[in-house]
């Protein structure tokens, strides 16, 4: 059986089990063997009810005692049960699934696994049930749980895999791609020895070793790609530098606030690329709020100025015309401002440098209007163009373009940016990222682009108020949330998880929302928001968010990058401890964006000191950097559950934070190879170009 073969092949997978993988992209042996577990459950032994310790997850065999209660708070129907042995008892509580009405009956004993809550008695949501006899034999186990869809269990793909492995077992060599010397060197496990201990790990040093060499493979495929992509793409030469300007300056001083001294420090550094003969390619990274949309906006005005277009394209809708409405105001306020300043002189904004015509141009507009628009590009009648991948498209031809900025740069790639850049000839190509970055890792992971950094904030804004605590007191921030949305705030609550069955023990947005309806007032207006949504509903929910028809948002971390919404003041995190820092941070960055003082809670399922310690690194430090670096520091390779820092780069395995010190040896040897065999011939490294060419433009560049 070779890796390319259907899954039909696998001995009980027939075409609609086959079809069912084919939702998760999975197609083919190989794909099934690189779905790799999402997540693991350490099964404990299970305790007494007088063990039961709150905020921890726990294993608990009780008996049922009475009948369960079913009832409906507004959509949603609640079953409770009271459960226990001879040293006490708790209540269960469960959300949206009355047939266990039917199956928990008096006298019948379980195990309950779940995260106990403080209560008198004490009590435990949504725990997963299993029979005594069928826990027994998995307590001490490491069980991998899988992203899944409907119709597809957990125990499905298990036996899958299972039967994958064993089939190619004989033939483990062509698994494995990389030199013995290299797997020697690096101390790495053989592919096939990786792959069975990440499916089915006996303990977390197998574990551990696994993820290390499946790890590896994935920065050491990326970094020889990207070296290739880097060397079909050398430095553009512009048609012809633009100059500097007064009209720069004009704006600075004309602003309602002072540029902060990392600002000007950075501009300089912009505005000396745009007058080089050779295109600029760089990146600004800044916390949220640190002010580099009017670094962009101070290069589009630059480039207009002398006569050329730029663009700058968001990653959402709701986001690019924030921006175009910004870009409006700022011109208004600098225009009145001169005009206070220069009332003689001033009969028009142009005169005092104000030269940027803008337009808006997305994907939900008319044809007629995106006509009008594509018109009005081409003619050069507009010069600051702002929109989403709309400005990509085919159609649209711009006069003399000579700029392009993307904002959020980890929802877009480089072969986004190029295609935007090739519309234009010598582009000089401006990226923006509020992703805290260690510079490090920046160098290596942005090797094409120059690297400036906002490290200083605006003065005058509010420090956000941080709580960091375990499950107990979810109760109590529920309180916290309905008094803020009846002062007229607003709050963000964000999950892992979309729905039930991606990863059990962990909140998700779906149930999550159901549950915050029945438990605050009805007149709290709530709603959900996740990737899975459909672009058009995704904008619709963004917009009544901002427009204040939204209390309370129940989002992934798909918000991350969405929306600036001043009135929002609450930004809620649940299974907190499964972030990275530098995620986190990014997340509250969402609040403390108005007037009023903004709060973070971060909701741990996990309270054990490590645990604790890495989040209350949130509570002593406002800086990105410090933070990002801090977590390097803090999640070692032992650090085997967290959910990967989005949007970074799109490996399965590797995450950048956690294993840093593999994605810079992995760079090094890719460096190596290139050198030692630059035509790509040697015979030690063919399987290693065999599995390049394999995966084809699997590795594309989207997330850098």
């Amino acid at each position: 059986m070779e890796i390319n073969t259907e899954l039909t092949a696998i001995k009980g997978i027939g075409e609609k089990t086959a079809g069912l993988f084919s939702k998760l992209h999975i197609r083919t042996v190989g794909q099934l063997l690189e779905h790799y577990p999402r997540d693991y459950e350490k099964m404990e032994p299970a305790v007494t009810v007088s063990a039961l310790c709150p905020g921890k997850i726990s294993a608990v065999k009780a008996s049922v005692i009475g009948m369960p209660s079913t009832k409906r708070v507004r959509n949603l129907l609640i079953t409770t049960v009271q459960a226990g042995d001879a040293t006490g008892l708790f209540r269960i509580t469960f959300f949206g699934m009355p047939y266990l009405k039917n199956i928990l009956k008096p006298g019948m004993t379980y195990v309950f696994r779940g995260v106990c809550q403080h209560g008198s008695p004490l009590r435990m949501e949504q725990p997963r049930l299993f029979r005594v006899e069928e826990y027994t034999p998995l307590q001490g186990t490491l069980q991998p749980k899988y992203a899944l869809t409907q119709g597809l269990t957990n125990n499905g793909v298990s036996k899958a895999v299972r039967k994958a492995l064993d089939s190619t077992a004989e033939w483990d060599r062509p698994l494995e791609f990389l030199p013995e010397e290299i797997r020697e060197e690096f101390q790495l496990l053989s592919r096939g020895d990786a792959l069975e201990k990440i499916h089915f790990p006996v303990s977390t040093q197998d574990l551990i070793a696994a993820r290390r060499r499946l790890a590896f493979d994935e920065f050491l495929e990326f970094f020889l790609a990207l070296r290739k992509f880097k060397e079909e793409n050398q430095v553009r030469k512009v048609d012809e530098p633009l100059e500097k300007v007064p009209d720069t300056d004009r704006l600075i001083a004309n602003l309602p606030y002072r540029l902060t001294g990392a600002q000007h420090r950075v501009w300089k550094e912009i505005e000396e690329d745009l007058q080089k003969e050779n295109a600029m390619n760089r990146l600004v990274q800044g916390d949220v709020g640190s002010g580099k949309t009017i670094l962009a906006f101070l290069a589009l005005l630059m480039c207009a100025a002398n006569g050329r277009q730029g663009c700058l394209m968001a990653p959402t809708e709701v986001l690019a015309r924030q921006h175009y409405e910004a870009l409006l105001q700022i011109g208004m306020e600098a225009k009145h401002s001169m005009e206070a300043k220069h009332s003689m002189e001033a009969k028009h904004s142009e005169d005092q440098g104000l030269c940027v015509r803008p337009v808006l141009l997305t994907g939900s507009q008319t044809a007629k209007e995106k006509r009008e628009i594509y018109a009005r590009i081409a003619e050069g009648d507009v010069n600051v163009i702002i929109g989403t991948h709309a400005l990509i498209q085919e159609k649209v031809v711009y006069r003399r373009l000579s700029l392009v900025v993307t904002d959020e740069q980890h929802r877009f790639g480089v072969r986004q940016r190029e295609l935007l850049a090739d519309k234009g000839t010598g582009t000089h190509v401006l990226v923006m990222s509020a992703t805290p970055i260690p510079r490090t890792l920046a160098i290596v992971v942005y090797g094409d682009l120059h690297v400036s950094v906002l490290d200083e904030m605006p003065a005058g804004r509010k420090p956000i108020k941080n709580c960091v605590v375990n499950t107990s007191y979810r109760q109590t921030a529920y309180n916290f949330i309905r008094k803020q949305t009846e002062e007229g705030r607003q709050v963000y609550v964000i999950c892992p998880m979309v729905e039930e069955g991606e990863m059990d023990g962990l909140e998700n947005v779906m149930d999550y929302t159901d549950k915050l309806k029945a438990v605050l007032p009805s007149a709290i207006r709530v709603a959900a928001l996740h990737g899975k949504m459909k672009s058009a509903e995704k904008n619709r929910i963004m917009e009544a968010f901002s427009r204040k028809e939204i209390d309370v948002l129940v989002s992934t971390t798909v918000i991350e990058v969405g929306i600036n919404v001043p009135n929002a003041t609450v930004m809620m995190v649940e299974n907190a401890e499964r972030f990275g820092l530098a995620q986190l941070h990014q997340l509250r960055g969402r609040v403390g964006r108005g007037d009023f003082q903004s709060y973070c809670i971060f909701i741990s399922g996990n309270d054990n000191e490590q645990t604790m310690k890495r989040l209350n690194i949130l509570n002593t430090s406002n800086d990105g950097f410090h933070i990002a670096n801090e977590d390097l520091k803090l999640r070692g390779p032992g650090d085997l559950f967290g959910i990967r820092q989005s949007g970074l780069l799109d490996f399965k395995v590797g995450d950048i934070y956690q294993d840093s010190d593999l994605l810079l040896t992995a760079s090094s040897l890719a460096e190596r190879i290139a050198s030692q065999d630059p035509e790509e011939k040697q015979e030690k490294y063919r399987r290693l170009y065999e599995r390049m060419k394999e995966n084809g433009n699997s590795i594309d560049f989207k997330t850098i």
